[in-house]
């Protein structure tokens, strides 16, 4: 259930990711254009698409969260860093540097101790 809900999430913000890369980026100053811009949001398919897993997500998570230990349960959300940033490397041909490579093997170095129990 923990993986299901993690995995509900990365896939929402990769959609959310993925719609918002149609929707270009907002400005603050771009006040005078807010309703455009918020219809432009609001009538994109993959960033409701995202929220809707994003929402999901949560819905699980208090699934979770019912059963485990949350000392134990929301540090393998740590997970998802990784993959996120494996699919935008993969999907959106983001950058990823060196130093973030490192803090990924980090955290992956901590997920595996806080899991063994």
């Amino acid at each position: 259930m923990i993986f299901f809900s993690i995995s509900l999430a990365v896939v929402g913000q990769l959609l959310l990711k993925s719609g918002m890369n149609k929707v270009g980026p907002i400005s603050i100053t771009q006040a005078r254009n807010a309703a455009a811009t918020a219809m432009s949001i609001v009538s994109n398919v993959r960033v409701m698409g995202g929220l809707a897993l994003y929402f999901m997500s949560a819905l699980v998570w208090l699934v979770v969260l019912s059963r485990v230990n949350l000392s134990f349960a929301y540090p393998l959300i740590g997970s998802s860093y990784i993959v996120v940033m494996l699919s935008s490397r993969l999907l959106f041909g983001e950058s990823i540097s060196a130093v973030r490579w490192a803090g990924a093997a980090f955290i992956s170095l901590g997920v595996v101790l806080i899991s063994r129990q």
